[in-house]
C-alpha cells in the first residue's frame, strides 16, 4: 500500500495487517483513564497503579520489539508501518503514524526508559493514581511524537507531553519545584508557538495545503522562507535539545524533579529536541540548511565547552549531571551540522547512548539520594565503602559518559568527530578548529565526572553515612538494564547503527543533492 495516498479514509499498514503503531501509542493513554479507578487512597496506599503502570508499559515495550523485529525492515530508508485516519477533515487533522530509521529506536529508547523510570518509582505514594498516569500519559505522548506523520498531531502530541513533565515537577520535586516547573512550561511553551507559526507556513507555502510530513519535505523551499522557517524550528527545538543560551531550564528542573522524572527528562525529552531538527530542519528544509550548517557547528561547539564549564560550578549531583547533559547534547548539533552521512550517523548514536547514559546517571544518583537524603558534593564523602554496589554504578556510567573506548558514548563522539574530517564542504581551518573545539569538551569532561566521583565516594566518611544500605536487587535490574545496552553498543556498535543507517544516509544524500544543485546554479552559463 503507498504510504504517500492522502486519501485513504480508514487506517492501513504499509507491511503489516496489524495497527501496532497505533496500539503503541494508544495502550497506556488506556491505561491512564483506568488509574482513578483503582483502589486506594493517601489515607491506605494500594501498589495497583504502579502494578497497573509497570505492567503497561511492560506490554507496550514488547509490543516495540514485536513490531520493530518482524515488521520493520532497516535497509529500506521509506516510512514503514504506516497507520492513517481522516480524523478531523475539517482542520485537515489526521491520524497519521509511521516509523522510519530516524524514529524506531527512539521509541524503542522512550518504551524502555519509561518503563524504567516506573520501576524506579516504587516507593511514590503520595496521590500515586495520578503520578502514575502522568506517566502512563508520558509514554503516550512520547510514542507521538516520534512517530507521527501528520504535523498538527506532531504538534499535539509535542504540546501534551510537556503537561505531565510539569505536574511531575510541580507536585512531586524539591523544594523550589514550583519555579522549576513554571521555568520549565514557559520556556517549552514560547517555544511552541515559533513551531506552530513554522509549520503552518510550510503548510500553506506551496500550491495545495496539506499538514502531511511527507509532502511537506517534498516542498523544500528555499530563500529568505525557508531561512526564516529553519530559525524558527531551531529556536523552538533547540529550547527541548538544549541548545544554548536556550537551556538555562534544565538545570532547575533536573535539580528539583525526583529521579525517574530526571530519568525520563535526559533519556526522552531532550532526545525529541535532536530528532525534530532531523525531521525538520534537515528532511524538510535542506537548502536552508546547506546555508545555516556552520552556524549550527557553532552553536554545538559553545554547547560543548559551555556546559562542560558550566558543571565544574555545581555542588549538587544532579544539577552537575544536567549541565554535563547540555555538554553532551552538544556533539548531536555538531553531528547534525557536519551535513555528512557518518556525522549525523553519530548524532543518532550519539541520542541513544547519552538516552541509556544519563537515565542511568539519574537512576543511580536517586538511588543513594533515598539513602543520604543530599545531593549536596560537600555533604558527602566516603560512601564507596558502604555503597560499593552503587558506586561501581556510578563509576561505570560516569566512564561512559566520558567516553571511554568500550564504551557507546566513545563510538558515537568518534563517529562524529571521524564526519567532520570527512567532510569536504568546509574549509580546513573551520574543521580544525571544530575539532579542536570539540576536544576541549571531552578532556574537560573526565575532570568534572572523576572530581564529582572522588568527592562522593571518597575522602573523609560522613558519620552520619556510615550506616546506609547498598542497591537491592530491583535497583540493581534497572541499573543493568541501562548499562547492558551502553556496553553491547560500545563493543558491537552495528547493533545500533544498522537500524538507522539506511535514512539517514538518505538524509546525507538528500543535503549532497541540493548542494550541488545550488552549486550549478552559481556556476556561469555558457
Amino acid at each position: 500500500m503507498d504510504a504517500m495516498d492522502v486519501n485513504l479514509p480508514l487506517i492501513a499498514a504499509s507491511d503489516a495487517t496489524f495497527p501496532w503503531l497505533s496500539l503503541i501509542i494508544l495502550l497506556p493513554a488506556a491505561a491512564a483513564l483506568v488509574m482513578p479507578l483503582l483502589p486506594g487512597d493517601e489515607s491506605n496506599p494500594s501498589p495497583w497503579p504502579r502494578n497497573l503502570a509497570l505492567g503497561v508499559l511492560a506490554v507496550d515495550f514488547a509490543l516495540m520489539l514485536v513490531a520493530f523485529s518482524r515488521h520493520f525492515n532497516p535497509q529500506d530508508p521509506s516510512l514503514q508501518l504506516v497507520e492513517r485516519l481522516n480524523w478531523v477533515p475539517a482542520i485537515g487533522l489526521e491520524w497519521s503514524v509511521g516509523a522510519d530509521g530516524l524514529s524506531m529506536p527512539l521509541v524503542v529508547l522512550s518504551g524502555l526508559v519509561t518503563m524504567l523510570s516506573v520501576a524506579a518509582s516504587w516507593k511514590v505514594e503520595h496521590k500515586a493514581k495520578l503520578y502514575f498516569g502522568l506517566l502512563l500519559v508520558q509514554a503516550a505522548a512520547q510514542a507521538l511524537v516520534f512517530l507521527s506523520q501528520d504535523f498538527l498531531l506532531f504538534f499535539l502530541a509535542w504540546e501534551l507531553e510537556l503537561v505531565p513533565v510539569y505536574l511531575l515537577i510541580a507536585v512531586w520535586g524539591g523544594q523550589n519545584r514550583q519555579y522549576a516547573a513554571t521555568k520549565f512550561i514557559l520556556y517549552t511553551a514560547l517555544a511552541s508557538l515559533l513551531i506552530l507559526i513554522s509549520g503552518l507556513a510550510l503548510a500553506l507555502s506551496g500550491d495545495q495545503f496539506t499538514l502531511n510530513l511527507s509532502e511537506l519535505a517534498q516542498r523544500s523551499p528555499g530563500g529568505t522562507f525557508g531561512l526564516l522557517c529553519y530559525l524558527g524550528f531551531l529556536v523552538g527545538f533547540g529550547v527541548k535539545l538544549p541548545m544554548f543560551p536556550l537551556h538555562t531550564w534544565l538545570p532547575d528542573a533536573h535539580g528539583e524533579a525526583n529521579a525517574p522524572v530526571s530519568m525520563l527528562l535526559a533519556g526522552v525529552l531532550l532526545k525529541m529536541g535532536g530528532y525534530a531538527l532531523l525531521r525538520f530542519n534537515v528532511q524538510m528544509l535542506p537548502d536552508a540548511h546547506l546555508v545555516l550548517a556552520p552556524a549550527l557547528i557553532v552553536l554545538g561547539i559553545v554547547n560543548i565547552i559551555y556546559g562542560a564549564l558550566n558543571a565544574f560550578a555545581q555542588d549538587n549531583v544532579k544539577r552537575r549531571i544536567a549541565c554535563s547533559s547540555v555538554s553532551h547534547m552538544g556533539f548531536v548539533l555538531v553531528g547534525i551540522g557536519a551535513i555528512d552521512a557518518l556525522s549525523i550517523s553519530g548524532a543518532m548514536l550519539q541520542m541513544i547512548s547519552h538516552g541509556l547514559i544519563a537515565a542511568a546517571m539519574f537512576f543511580v544518583t536517586g538511588s543513594f539520594y533515598e539513602r543520604t537524603k543530599t545531593l549536596s558534593i560537600p555533604n558527602m564523602g566516603g560512601l564507596a565503602k558502604v555503597l560499593p554496589i552503587t558506586f561501581a554504578f556510578f563509576l561505570t556510567s560516569s566512564l561512559a559518559s566520558l567516553a571511554l573506548p568500550g564504551m557507546s558514548g566513545f563510538i558515537s563522539e568518534i563517529t562524529i568527530f571521524l564526519g567532520i574530517t570527512s567532510q569536504t564542504t568546509f574549509t580546513t581551518g573551520f574543521r580544525a578548529i571544530t575539532i579542536v573545539a570539540a576536544a576541549i569538551g571531552l578532556v574537560l569532561t573526565p575532570i568534572y565526572l572523576l572530581s564529582m566521583c572522588r568527592r562522593v565516594f571518597f575522602g573523609p566518611r560522613i558519620p552520619a553515612l556510615a550506616f546506609v544500605g547498598d542497591m537491592n536487587p530491583r535497583e540493581l535490574v534497572i541499573g543493568l538494564t541501562l548499562l547492558v545496552p551502553t556496553l553491547t553498543i560500545g563493543i558491537w556498535p552495528r547493533v545500533a547503527m544498522d537500524v538507522y543507517e539506511a535514512s539517514t544516509d538518505a538524509l546525507a544524500s538528500t543535503l549532497s543533492t541540493h548542494s550541488l544543485i545550488a552549486l550549478h546554479n552559481l556556476l556561469p552559463l555558457g
